[in-house]
């Protein structure tokens, strides 16, 4: 199981109950788009979060403006 469930104290009962009240809220048909979002939700995520910071790395300030010389 993933330790998530364990954090949350779910069983496998617990689990299967979830899973049947979505698959009623949702409709058989609408389960493989939704579950096709929040794969790309949690890539689009982990994708932010695994990506270097551009402003902080660069040791410039990419906003302000670079003074010209007269």
């Amino acid at each position: 199981m993933s330790p998530l469930f364990l954090l949350l104290g779910l069983g496998l009962q617990e689990i299967i109950v979830i899973a049947l009240v979505i698959l009623l809220f949702f409709g058989a048909a609408k389960l493989p788009e939704l579950m096709k979002g929040l794969g790309k939700g949690i890539k689009s995520f982990k994708q932010e979060l695994n990506a270097p910071d551009e402003n902080n790395n660069t040791g410039k300030d990419s906003d302000k403006p670079e003074k010209q010389a007269e």
